[in-house]
């Protein structure tokens, strides 16, 4: 009979024993949601402490042997690309999008495609290119591999289920999943919540309510539980702030709220150019050139150019230095449009943050201001860069806010998002990853396998 089913007949037999009929269907409906969460709380806390290796093992090569990157990380590009297109195309990138285009096919007719975009192999996929792209320098992050894989698991937790145990919705399953992958990736539960009603879905909540915020707990907890009560920034002053600032804020909105979506714009016109490749050493030597771009501005300009940047992003808030060489906000900028469009898996939230983070120091600096109003201006960058990826401002507020701790700025960082998302609506009126979405949407329907610029034949509307 083996393991498997045993357990199965077993569970059952162990909830048969529960005499309130209400108890029991409560538990049931539970019960899968705990399992995925803790699982998923495991899985972050283990792919943070490999991607934290990988980016110090690029760190100290570039000490000793920054030469040897020169080879190194255009091989690595190429490799983490070729393990995405060889094995999982729908582990491409960040993730956001696919699970954004899985929850509008989360039907019982669509279940197989949903299952090309959220599956075990994924997982696999995810990290190994990811991990791969950290240690050749790659400019990308964990956190929205990490909301996809969490997706994963919920996906294949719920596809578990015996036959008699109550069904849950999938679209369900896979929505608290993403919200529990990223309260454990940022250790900020509210962000998880927010960011499942504000950019996964419209709908109201109401009605798994309960599931979305235990899974979230259940999640969090269980990476504090390894990882410490840690914030993922710690405590910057932003006590004593100029009575000024609020137009500084508004300003730094504007310009990383204006820069990210622009960079958005310009990832869109990469992937539609390389539509036009027909060759497989056309991919090859484009994220080759990618990982040579990437090593050479480190080399030739400034190591901050690479990584994810969250070191960066707590060297500006925490060391006396906080200034920096004005073009740190283009070389983050182009290093992350080549990383996030080089065809391998890894994320952009990090990347988008520690960006804005270089924006709100350099127009702080121009501006000469104190320390603690350069921290809200850092912190403000941050948001309003993220915004201007993601059309998020409330999403991107509450995960800097949770990140640092410092509630007396929601204020501040809520004007941040809202000036941000104004300014990017008149570049593009959708986000990158709402136009990401239907690329996968159009990809899997039409069972073609995506490419890292496969063609849009179905755009966003307008």
């Amino acid at each position: 009979m083996g393991i498997f089913p045993k357990f199965r007949i077993y569970g059952k037999r162990a909830f048969d024993r529960i005499r309130n009929e209400k108890v029991k269907q409560n538990l049931l409906q539970a019960v899968p949601f705990w399992v995925a969460s803790a699982l998923s709380g495991l899985t972050a806390v283990l792919y943070a402490k490999l991607f934290v290796l990988a980016e110090k093992g690029t760190t100290y090569i570039l000490q000793t042997h920054a030469w040897l990157l020169f080879i190194m990380s255009p091989l690595c590009f190429v490799f983490a690309w070729w393990i995405v297109t060889r094995w999982a195309p729908y582990s491409r990138g960040s993730g956001i999008p696919q699970i954004m285009a899985a929850l509008e096919l989360a039907t019982p007719k669509f279940n197989i495609k949903v299952k090309k975009l959220l599956n075990l192999r994924i997982i696999v996929v995810k990290f190994a290119s990811s991990l791969i792209m950290a240690l050749g320098g790659g400019i990308i992050g964990r956190e929205g591999p990490t909301i996809q894989i969490s997706a994963c698991i919920f996906r294949k937790i719920n596809e578990w289920l015996p036959s008699w145990w109550p069904k849950i919705s999938k679209k369900n399953m896979i929505m608290t999943g993403a919200a529990a992958g990223l309260a454990a990736a940022f250790n900020t539960p509210l962000g998880g919540i927010v960011f499942a009603v504000e950019e996964l879905t419209r709908t109201h909540i109401s009605s798994f309510k309960t599931a979305l915020f235990t899974a979230i707990i259940v999640a969090g907890l269980t990476a504090q539980a390894l990882l410490g009560p840690y914030l993922y920034l710690g405590f910057p002053d932003v006590g004593h702030l100029s009575s000024f600032i609020l137009p500084c804020i508004a300003l730094v909105a504007l310009v990383a709220g204006l820069a990210a979506s622009l960079m958005s714009r310009g990832i869109l016109l990469i992937f539609r150019w390389k539509d036009k490749f027909r060759f497989t050493h056309q991919h090859v030597l484009y994220a080759a050139a990618c990982g040579v771009v990437v090593i050479a501005m480190a080399y030739f300009i400034t190591p901050d150019a690479l990584g994810s940047g969250k070191d960066l992003m707590t060297n500006l808030l925490f060391t006396s230095d906080k200034y920096h060489s004005w073009y740190l906000p283009i070389l983050r900028i182009v290093g992350m449009s080549f990383s996030f469009t080089s065809g391998a898996a890894g994320g952009i939230f990090a990347p988008a943050l520690s960006a804005g983070a270089t924006v709100g120091a350099t127009l702080s600096d121009w501006m000469h201001l104190s320390a603690a109003d350069t921290n809200i201006l850092i912190l403000s960058g941050m948001t309003a860069f993220l915004t201007g990826v993601t059309r998020t401002p409330f999403t991107s507020a509450i995960l800097v806010l949770e990140m640092t701790d410092r509630h007396n700025v929601i204020f501040h960082l809520m004007l941040a998002g809202m000036v941000a998302g104004l300014v990017s609506m008149i570049v593009d009126k959708h986000s990158l990853y709402d136009h990401l979405k239907y690329r996968y949407l159009h990809a899997v329907l039409e069972d073609k396998e995506v490419t890292p610029g496969y063609q849009e034949a179905a755009v966003a509307p307008n």
